[in-house]
């Protein structure tokens, strides 16, 4: 995919948090969370089983949009299925 997935969402406590999705290469899937109460990103906390639905949502309209590669929407699809 070229371009990054990115979404907003505000939290139970109020508190607005980005999270950035990169498709690196080869297989692999990059998650960067923000929170607005924070000054940098975090890259080491797991995505939620939200997060993952949330992902595969965007990737799929993407993909009925002719925006993202069947390869891709698999990957999500699966990486889903092992992680949560």
């Amino acid at each position: 995919m070229k371009r990054d997935i990115e979404w907003k969402e505000r939290l139970d406590d109020g508190v607005k948090r980005t999270v950035r999705v990169k498709f690196p290469g080869k297989g692999q899937i990059k998650w960067q969370f923000k929170r607005s109460d924070e000054e940098s990103w975090d890259y080491d906390t797991p995505p939620t089983p939200e997060d993952w639905a949330a992902l595969e949502e965007k990737v799929d309209h993407l993909y009925h949009r002719r925006r993202a590669a069947f390869r891709d929407l698999e990957l999500v699809q699966t990486e889903r299925k092992k992680h949560g």
